[in-house]
């Protein structure tokens, strides 16, 4: 993939990058809709720390 020079308003330059977010998880409660979300956020990360 290719990384292109885009422009972003003001606005959006300012805004934080977060990385991480508390919330209350329970893998013994999860769901296998919750485990392919985790799986799919893992990729999402990755991707991201890529570029």
């Amino acid at each position: 993939m290719e990384k292109k020079n885009l422009q972003l308003p003001k606005t959006a330059r300012r805004l934080p990058i977060v990385k991480a977010q508390d919330v209350e998880f329970s893998i013994d409660e999860a769901d296998e809709e919750d485990l392919e979300a985790m799986e799919r956020a893992e990729a999402a990360d990755k991707r991201q720390n890529e570029f």
